[in-house]
């Protein structure tokens, strides 16, 4: 018998938000519960032993029976669907990383629904054929580059079958697929060379666009006779994941081209291939073959593995050198810079200057974020570690760009009485379009949509995925019974799952655009304050508030029953239905452990109409000092976006210091910077 380990990951989608105190229970295919566990701030839960088969048996490709054994992981959340995944393989001497996409229940939701997750066998022990088709260019239609994509669409089953597909993260992609193909437990060089395979299979669907020149809105197929087995919600190890990390971005082709080459494979017992045999890597690495050694026994001799460092999505790419204590320069403040954006969102991560100087305590926030994250905890910014920080930094500012991008559609909670299909136009469009890309960042089956005003195809498409997504007609016309589910959902999330609001202003305030629905207690009571507060810092000599109508809202103070409001260092907040400490130290940029501390609290447990002190210090920095600016020169890829990101400030603050009549940049042009 041997012993093999087990985390739960609970997030929503992209990972933008931790689920902390999430209730995780773990039981035997009996259903015996093994352990009941508690997520942390991060959504991560500590790690647990767990019996199963013996090692060597996942290392016999004649051994009768699964090499690994599996269990149950259930996670329950307030505010979210409970998710059960089942069949959690663990093998004896690994670690089996568990990641949960939690979703938010919606809006007129009183009880959670309940999803479950079934994971098969793995598929090398799949007894089907794989009829892997594909070419290598200069065959077919391509694309002049081998970019590493930043998301793979995968369809959830056989190409021609009416199904969802799902949204993943190409390194994530990878990750999933290898721990399905194949068992974490094989040699180092049997990994490699699989993982190897895997990659280059991926991009060369990309690289010939090898389903969407054929009208398809994905990149590839989960389904093992077509393509790669990849599933949703399944198991990730810790073996395959720290390879993946390394590798995503290197692939095979033949020498003298840039194509990715057509690596067809299958498991090569019970089923036979022109490509790979991925048992025949095992006997292949145990006699001392590298990776590419082993690849050339089943392709062309002139292969060769390189690297592609052409990425969408990622602002910075990595500098070559790994970044440690001692390093300065424009590398260490933009990951200074990221990792205080990440923290608004993962409090656990201590703040860092933004100084350019690698010391100690940017080392500190390192080996946090490497811990939340399943990362080599050696607190050095090496190759996976930047690209996760890079990563997640993007997931977590569309998310709050999108959030604020929020108060301009005026976003009520009755829905327009109206109906649209292809070829409308106008501001209901881009209410519906901003609707359906917020949801995007929560569900994985909904791809977002150009917000333009204009109903096109990318929006008939995004419409028809969440009507299949809800169970409604989809017929891609988006009448009441659209727009109430798409209210539903939005509200849900709205709810529940808020990504967390931005530093407080140096001004005491900021400005919110009232919209239908609002009233004075109720943003008093969202954004921690009291409804005299609000009416004396504008002015007000009555309760009522028009649509449109700009309030400042205080940020700090604000009183709340029982005097005092503070020495400055905190703000009082009154205990609503709902309200819990983690959710709370989301919203507020804070942690539990302070709010605990500070308020003398020995339980998580709240009664609504309690007083709470809520910490303001230890936050990130607020928006743009009084015309200070620092100069840049525009490189390939740079938008106005990407630069108000990675610099912490705003399009529009950009544009009106530079002048700037369109979003349109040159490379070499040089543009003032706000700065902090």
């Amino acid at each position: 018998m041997g012993i093999g380990y087990l985390v739960t990951e609970a997030r929503t989608n992209f990972e933008t938000l931790p689920v902390g105190s999430a209730t995780v229970t773990v039981k035997n295919t009996q259903g015996q519960i093994l352990y009941e566990l508690q997520t942390d701030e991060s959504g991560k839960t500590n790690q647990v032993s767990l019996e199963t088969i013996d090692r060597e048996h996942s290392l016999n490709p004649d051994y009768q029976g699964h090499p690994y054994t599996t269990y149950t992981v259930e996670v329950r959340a307030p505010g979210y669907e409970t998710v059960i995944t089942k069949g959690v393989a663990v093998f004896d001497g690994e670690t089996s990383i568990q990641p949960v996409t939690m979703i938010p229940m919606l809006a007129n939701q009183s009880s959670p629904a309940q999803f479950t997750i079934n994971q098969g066998e793995f598929a090398v022990e799949m007894t089907g054929p794989r009829n892997q088709e594909g070419v290598t260019p200069p065959n077919g239609r391509v694309l002049r580059h081998v970019i590493i994509p930043d998301i793979m669409t995968v369809h959830l089953s056989r190409p021609n079958v009416a199904a969802q597909s799902v949204r993943v993260p190409f390194i994530e992609y990878i990750k999933n697929v290898a721990s399905h193909e194949i068992y974490p437990t094989w040699p180092e060089a049997s990994l490699r060379a699989n993982i190897h395979v895997i990659v280059t299979f991926a991009l060369n669907r990309v690289f010939t666009e090898w389903y969407r020149s054929q009208g398809r809105n994905f990149d590839i197929t989960n389904n093992t006779a077509f393509d790669q087995y990849f599933v949703y919600g399944g198991t990730i190890f810790a073996s395959v994941s720290r390879i993946v990390d390394q590798i995503f971005n290197q692939y095979v082709r033949r020498a003298g081209q840039i194509a990715p080459f057509f690596t067809s494979y299958c498991n090569g017992t019970t089923a036979t291939c022109a490509g790979l045999s991925q048992w025949g890597t095992v006997g292949l690495a145990n006699s001392g073959l590298t990776p590419i050694q082993i690849l050339r026994r089943f392709y062309p001799q002139n292969i060769e593995i390189v690297e592609s460092n052409i990425f969408m999505g990622i602002e910075e790419t990595f500098p070559g050198q790994p970044l440690r204590i001692g390093d300065r320069g424009l590398n260490v403040q933009i990951m200074q810079r990221y990792l205080n954006r990440i923290r608004r969102n993962y409090p656990l991560i201590p703040a860092v200057p933004e100084d350019g100087v690698f010391g100690e305590s940017t080392a500190n926030a390192v080996r946090t974020f490497q811990r939340i994250f399943s990362l080599t905890q050696d607190g050095i910014i090496g190759k996976a570690t930047w690209n996760k920080i890079s990563y997640i930094y993007v997931a977590v500012a569309r998310l709050a760009e999108l959030d604020s991008e929020g108060t301009n559609f005026t976003i009520g909670t009755v829905p327009p009485n109206v109906t649209l299909r292809m070829g409308s136009r106008g501001h209901d469009v881009l209410t519906l379009q901003y609707i359906l890309s917020y949801i995007s960042q929560y569900y994985p089956v909904v791809a977002p949509s150009i917000i333009d005003g204009i109903f096109g195809t990318g929006t008939n498409r995004s419409v028809i995925e969440f009507q299949r997504m809800m169970g409604l007609a989809q017929d891609g016309v988006v009448g009441q019974s659209t727009w109430n589910a798409l209210y539903n959902t939005y509200w849900g999330i709205k709810n529940h799952a808020p990504p967390p609001p931005p530093p407080p202003p140096p001004n005491g305030y900021f400005n919110h655009t009232v919209v239908s629905g609002d009233t004075l207690w109720l943003l008093a009571q969202r954004f921690g304050t009291t409804v005299d507060a609000i009416r004396s810092l504008n002015g007000l000599t009555s309760d009522a508030l028009n649509i449109g109508q700009i309030l400042k809202i205080p940020t700090s103070g604000g009183g709340g029953g029982g005097g005092g409001g503070g020495t400055g260092d905190f703000f009082n907040h009154t205990v609503v239905s709902g309200d819990t400490l983690w959710l709370l130290a989301q919203r507020f940029g804070t942690t539990v452990q302070a709010i605990r501390t500070l308020n003398g609290l020995t339980s998580d447990a709240l009664s609504i109409g309690q007083v709470l002190r809520i910490p303001t210090s230890g936050g990130g920095g607020g928006g743009g000092g009084g015309g200070n600016f620092f100069n840049y020169t525009v490189r390939s890829g740079d938008t106005l976006w990407l630069l108000a990101q990675r610099f912490g400030t705003t399009v529009q603050a950009i544009r009106t210091l530079n002048g700037l009549t369109s979003d349109a940049l040159s490379i070499g042009q040089v543009l003032r910077i706000p700065s902090a």
